[in-house]
């Protein structure tokens, strides 16, 4: 069967097609058919449009004007035509997956999506605003471009269902529960990934394992991970709580948002833009949200100035403490550990940042090895071989978790 996974950001639409047996799921992630991206401009006015195949076939174009409805609709035809060609018609795609961010507490496995789905994802599109919109524009889209096609929500939120109410409940007004107000949890689907993919290297059981997984890209999240299931998390009632962030703030006192809604005439809306897009490692350093150009403003001579530097600095050492504070948040949580896991952008990428984090747990015997995190690891095992806990590097998958789940979906129905 093939399935086609549609991955949603505020400015981005990514695209997988993948083709699966019927007879049984791989263990480790094929190569997709074909990928295919859209970056769009800030106006939306332009869309870039990149798309390459598993057997070297390469497109780049920009369009100009038209909706994103249409920039898809031209995407999504390169699958059918000239060098980008993977099939004969579109009509021969079986099931549309759609990563969707918030699936609030009914939400909690993937689901066929219906007109009711639709409308939840739209009446939980107040709690996450920069997604969830988007996410219902790509169902919508696919719903006019591949007729009545069978379409999956994977939701980020899912994995995290299993919270315990006592990681999950705020303590403020019993009232917040019954209106929902709660911690959700995000980078859901790409924590359960790595969670499953970090016990097939490891060679164990994963009911066995206690991990941490590090999701560490322009947004960051850990994870706590027992027998399976996560039961601690720092992103919260949106994506904005816990770690600092590209240009989130991550968690800060409440009370500084009072303060500056009374004192400094604030409104909402600029308190939203502060916390999302001018805060984290933008906000502190005054150079860039890309943690690559914040590093290389902290090495550089005479880069903007000598304040420049050091608050390039500052932000790194922040980010770097408030991981270590967190992880050490998890630990207790899991009362002990089997393996760290860093994934997504910077924890794939960045050997400083895994470097720096685990020099501050030398305590609980964690050791790695020096080498293997200078060599671009990918899915590999960088501690110190008498190291008494393990350490992982992953590259996340999340297209390729959403297709499985839509596997294992339409499997499901089928055999009803």
């Amino acid at each position: 069967m093939k399935i086609l996974v549609l991955n949603a950001g505020s400015s981005s639409q990514k695209s997988c097609l993948y083709e699966i047996a019927d007879e049984a799921l791989p263990t480790q992630a094929p190569q997709p058919l074909w990928e295919g991206k859209i970056t769009w401009t800030q106006d939306r006015g332009v869309a870039e449009i990149e798309v390459k195949t598993a057997t070297g076939g390469t497109l780049q174009k920009s369009i100009s004007g038209d909706s994103p409805q249409a920039h898809l609709t031209d995407m999504l035809n390169t699958l059918n035509r000239d060098d980008t060609k993977v099939i004969d018609r579109l009509s021969e795609i079986d099931v549309v997956g759609h990563r969707i961010v918030h699936g609030g507490q009914d939400y909690r496995d993937s689901v066929v999506i219906t007109e009711d789905v639709k409308k939840a994802i739209a009446d939980l599109s107040n709690l996450a605003p920069a997604h969830n919109p988007v996410g219902l524009e790509g169902i919508e889209a696919i719903e006019q471009i591949l007729g009545d096609v069978t379409q999956v929500a994977a939701f980020d939120t899912g994995f995290h269902s299993t919270l315990p109410d006592a990681a999950a409940i705020y303590p403020g007004p019993y009232q917040w529960v019954e209106q929902g107000i709660r911690r959700y949890g995000f980078h859901g689907i790409s924590h359960q990934y790595c969670s499953q993919r970090a016990v097939q290297i490891l060679g164990r059981d994963v009911a066995s394992e206690r991990l941490i997984i590090c999701h560490l890209g322009n947004g960051c999240s850990l994870a706590a991970i027992k027998n399976g299931r996560s039961i601690d998390t720092t992103m919260g009632f949106t994506p904005v709580e816990g770690l600092m962030m590209g240009s989130r703030s991550g968690s800060v006192d409440p009370g500084i948002l009072i303060y500056l809604l009374r004192h400094c005439n604030y409104s909402v809306e600029k308190l939203d833009e502060l916390l999302n897009k001018a805060s984290g490692l933008k906000g502190i350093s005054g150079v860039s949200s890309d943690m690559r150009e914040v590093r290389e403003a902290m090495s550089t001579t005479g880069y903007a100035n000598a304040q420049g530097n050091s608050r390039a600095q500052l932000a790194w050492d922040i980010y770097v403490h408030r991981l270590r504070s967190g992880i050490g948040a998890m630990l207790t949580s899991l009362g002990g550990l089997d393996a760290l896991v860093f994934t997504a952008g910077v924890g794939e990428h960045s050997a400083e940042i895994r470097q720096a984090t685990c020099e501050a747990f030398g305590f609980i015997g964690l050791k790695l090895d020096l080498k293997k995190n200078q060599q671009q690891p990918v899915d590999e095992d960088i501690a110190a071989p008498d190291s008494a806990v393990r350490i992982l590097v992953i590259h996340t998958q999340e297209d390729w978790a959403i297709a499985g789940q839509c596997w294992q979906l339409w499997k499901k129905v089928r055999n009803i």
